[in-house]
């Protein structure tokens, strides 16, 4: 199609266009994780982030520019995920500020609200890296402005934009040697490509990978050969609000991201177990009908478990959700049911003067952070990244004039940060801790007598001595650092690389300590992980102390998944 116009209703079939394609994609995207981990989340954050917007844009009756901007800024803004999700959603902020105010899109607008994108991305990032999603997309931009003057339709405008965005993303190993080592290109610049020839084949009516050659990862990428399936078990205390329309809500929820699904109802709480390739996806999906516990994420063989599921959820079952879904005349997501909308917190007693919101992953951990004082604790970290509207809704449960949000986890600041920006009744600091030990810290260093100013200053400069150590297992053979790794081997990861590899937990975890503890180090915080039963973690505590005895060694359960234990050396 050629045209040198887009007017709100085509844009709007092209965002939700994009968004299907990211979804379709975002296990590719999971893939290009740089380190091995069973956490690689990139595509599940930035799909979680778009079909956030994709629910308001989808609920617009009456359409115009100025409904669709604030329908894909509002709603990414606040279903961001992770950092990825973060920097997609600025990109999107940017953008929809040139255009909300016009009534047709040309291509001098297109190209302003594309500058705009990537000024308000970069900004939003403390320190910006090059070889990553900011970079994918100032090269859209870039071209987006040399081309401007040069064409007559957006066609072509779109088709020169996409060819250069591909061709900046397969140089994003030459920038980041990590991506080089690891034989990937960037995720997150992936993830956005997937989203312009999505939004692309909306336009034209053209299939994006007959008309982009390199429309897959491909040089310098990892093609998946096998999606991981994890066996995912959790319990759920339901919310008052529980019905039985919402059980059948979670069970038609469960069917179709996961097999083999169980869900038994007793009572007060519902234990949740399927077979599933998205693990965060259902944790998030439980989240909404009240808080978790007990979550067990574990790789399972797809081929062992097919005959137990395979009557639960027969192939045909499948196969026909496709054709339902190629029938659609226009490209759709799939369809997002309406969440209740959240009633205002009302409080009885006159707000404290400093209050906490900290994300946990694990029973103990939830525990040991409620000791400390949290008020409101958010269930995420590795294996899910709470969302920017997971933060409001904390901030919202804290009755303080004054709320520090512990993210910790490096993945989660960014989120952290833009609650902070779009709070305004309570004064919103956040510690940026990227390590639960980090978050512990901070709590410990908090004093009751000095001022939001003082606390702050004094736990940034505490979490600066943690060295964090977390120990799990390889998804795939990779190199990193020198090291060759194997789908299985054991990895014990510091806060900026692989620190040791080897085949049994408990001697990996030995070998880690040894490179984080030296002579200033005083004492060593073990949080063992839910699959690490009591009696070993005693005796790993036991060795440790005999390794190092002028060290004061603490051994806590934290009951995270994924992670056999974190461990902390100050």
């Amino acid at each position: 199609m050629q045209s040198n116009k887009i007017d709100a209703g085509t844009l709007s079939k092209m965002f939700l266009a994009g968004a299907k394609r990211l979804e379709a994609e975002k296990e590719i995207i999971n893939e290009l994780n740089v380190f091995p981990v069973p956490d690689g989340d990139t595509g599940t954050n930035m799909s979680l982030t778009i079909m956030s917007a994709v629910k308001e844009v989808e609920a617009i009756s009456d359409m115009n520019m100025a409904a669709v901007s604030k329908a894909i800024s509002s709603g990414s803004l606040r279903g961001a995920r992770g950092n990825s999700g973060v920097i997609l959603s600025q990109l999107f902020r940017g953008f929809t500020k040139i255009i909300k105010e016009q009534e047709e899109l040309d291509m001098e607008v297109f190209t302003q609200a594309l500058q705009k994108a990537v000024e308000t991305a970069y900004k939003a990032v403390m320190k910006p890296k090059e070889g990553t999603i900011l970079t994918v997309a100032k090269g859209v931009a870039e071209r987006a402005l040399s081309v401007n003057n040069e064409v007559d339709d957006f066609d072509t405008y779109f088709k020169e934009i996409i060819f250069y965005a591909e061709d900046v993303l397969q140089k994003t190993p030459d920038m980041l040697p990590v991506l080089k080592e690891a034989g990937v290109v960037d995720s997150g610049g992936q993830g956005l490509l997937e989203i312009l020839k999505g939004g692309y084949e909306a336009y034209s009516g053209e299939d994006a990978d007959t008309v982009f050659v390199n429309s897959k990862p491909t040089s310098g990428a990892v093609v998946k050969e096998k999606i991981i399936t994890y066996e995912t078990k959790m319990s759920v205390f339901k919310k008052s609000s529980y019905s039985d329309a919402d059980a059948d809500n979670l069970g038609e929820y469960l069917d179709a991201y996961g097999t083999g699904a169980k869900i038994t109802d007793i009572g007060e709480t519902l234990d949740v177990c399927v077979f599933t390739e998205e693990p965060g996806r259902i944790i998030s999906k439980c989240l909404s009908f009240g808080t978790i516990d007990d979550v067990i994420i574990k790789p399972w063989d797809k081929d062992e478990i097919a005959p137990v599921i395979e009557e639960d959820v027969p192939e045909a079952k499948e196969e026909a959700k496709v054709e339902e879904s190629v029938k659609e005349a226009a490209p759709k997501t799939e369809p997002v049911k309406e969440e209740p909308k959240k009633e205002a917190v009302k409080f009885t007693e006159p707000p404290k003067e400093m209050g906490f919101v900290a994300v946990s992953c694990g029973r103990g951990l939830d525990e040991i952070f409620r000791s400390l004082g949290v008020d409101y604790l958010i269930t995420g970290g590795q294996t899910m990244n709470p969302s920017t509207d997971d933060m409001l809704n904390a901030i919202a449960n804290v009755n303080a004039k004054c709320v520090f949000i512990l993210p910790n986890n490096k993945n989660i600041i960014l989120a952290a940060n833009q609650a902070q920006y779009l709070v305004e009744d309570k004064e919103i600091i956040v510690i940026p801790t990227k390590t639960i030990p980090q978050g512990i810290t901070a709590l410990i260093t908090y004093m009751n007598d000095a001022t939001p100013s003082d606390n702050e200053n004094a736990m940034n400069d505490a979490i600066t001595r943690v060295k964090t150590g977390q120990v799990t297992y390889a998804v795939r053979d990779t190199s990193i650092n020198g090291m060759d790794i194997k789908k299985g081997n054991i990895m014990g990861i510091g806060d900026h690389e692989i620190l040791a590899v080897g085949s049994v937990v408990e001697v990996t975890t030995l070998d880690m300590l040894e490179r984080m503890v030296d002579d200033e180090s005083e004492i060593i915080s073990i949080y063992y992980g839910d699959e690490v039963d009591e009696e070993m973690a005693n005796d790993l505590a036991a060795n440790v102390e005999k390794k190092y005895p002028d060290l004061s060694v603490e051994l806590h359960p934290g009951g995270q998944p994924i992670y056999y234990y974190i461990v902390s050396v100050e």
